[in-house]
């Protein structure tokens, strides 16, 4: 790629942990990125701004402050940047959260994703990247979670703006022919991550000698996913641009691909399920003492596993994510560390 043909990514959420990490990797491989964020008070609005200042050293970066839903804030940026690739990772996030205040889950998830949804139909990209989440798979207890199963009985508010907003998009690529991949994040972890993360929490609580909660009593497991190789899943997959329906033959066993538009879902996950108490005794290990335990019934809205089908991913862009829970945890809290000097 030439310095004078940069291709442009528009990316949601730049400020954000996922968004944040996506854009570094995009700056490095050549693109110019237009970053947009809100900067919401969520959590630490520093967290935020750090990141944000380590993405405008680079030229090839432009930042932009402002809501998703807010009237014209995306057309004005389609029309002006006209970005060949759309990754849209802002979101309101938090499964807990969205039961105390689902107003803001309304306003960010699903009308913010209509301001895209209506961007990219008035200036189409050449693929648009949205993500989703493992939570969309709510009730389904069949492991691991493939994507083509039924997802109809979301647990969560958040969940449940999450399968709306995969559905949204559905019909904008049927009716406008938009080429979209929805992505399932399985549990994300690494440096600069969200402070609400079980992982922060832990960390944190441990250094200061505090109890951690421990969520129906132990008996939880995660598909953890470290970051830099989510990062990897949705940069590969920018160039698996979902073929217009016709335009291709059968879909191959287990893809997900829409019989009727260019869309499809895919997971983004290890494919392989680690259990609570082994991920706390990893973080134990990275900080050289041992947590106070505090073992608790199960939270609201909440699952007790996740596991991702890693094969369409794998079938797509011929990796999946391999970082171990002790390496990716020593990583984070090195950072941790060094972020907060302690």
């Amino acid at each position: 790629m030439t310095q004078d043909h940069h291709r442009t990514a528009l990316v949601t959420g730049t400020a954000g942990f996922i968004g944040f990490h996506t854009a570094e990797r995009l700056l490095q491989e050549g693109w110019k990125v237009i970053g947009l964020d809100a900067m919401t008070d969520y959590y630490d609005v520093t967290l935020k701004e750090r990141r944000h200042a380590i993405l405008k050293q680079s030229a090839q970066f432009t930042a932009v402050e402002a809501r998703l839903e807010g009237e014209s804030v995306l057309m004005e940026l389609f029309a002006k940047h006209r970005p060949d690739v759309v990754i849209h990772l802002a979101a309101q996030a938090g499964v807990r959260y969205s039961i105390d205040a689902p107003r803001s889950y309304v306003e960010a998830n699903l009308v913010g994703t209509f301001e895209l949804l209506e961007a990219a139909r008035a200036y189409p990209p050449q693929h648009m990247l949205l993500a989703s989440t493992s939570s969309a798979y709510g009730a389904n207890t069949e492991m691991p979670y493939a994507e083509t199963h039924k997802a109809d009985s979301q647990m969560s508010f958040y969940a449940a703006t999450k399968k709306a907003n995969e559905v949204m998009a559905h019909s904008y690529a049927h009716l406008y022919h938009l080429p979209t991949t929805m992505f399932r994040f399985f549990t994300v972890y690494g440096p600069w991550g969200r402070p609400d993360m079980a992982l922060f929490k832990f960390t944190k609580a441990i250094l200061e000698g505090s109890a951690i909660d421990i969520y129906n009593h132990g008996d939880m497991s995660r598909d953890f996913t470290y970051i830099d190789d989510l990062v990897t899943g949705i940069v590969n997959l920018i160039a698996a641009v979902p073929e217009a329906a016709g335009a291709r033959d059968v879909a191959r066993e287990g893809d997900s691909l829409s019989a009727v538009a260019p869309w499809r879902v895919v997971n983004i996950g290890n494919g392989q399920p680690v259990q609570l108490m082994a991920f706390i005794e990893a973080i134990e290990a990275a900080l050289g003492q041992e947590a106070k335990k505090n073992f608790m019934d199960m939270q609201p809205g909440d699952v007790p596993a996740t596991w991702a089908n890693a094969r369409l991913l794998k079938q797509l862009t011929g990796t999946i994510p391999q970082t171990s829970v002790e390496e990716g945890v020593a990583k984070f809290v090195a950072w941790y560390r060094e972020y907060y000097g302690v």
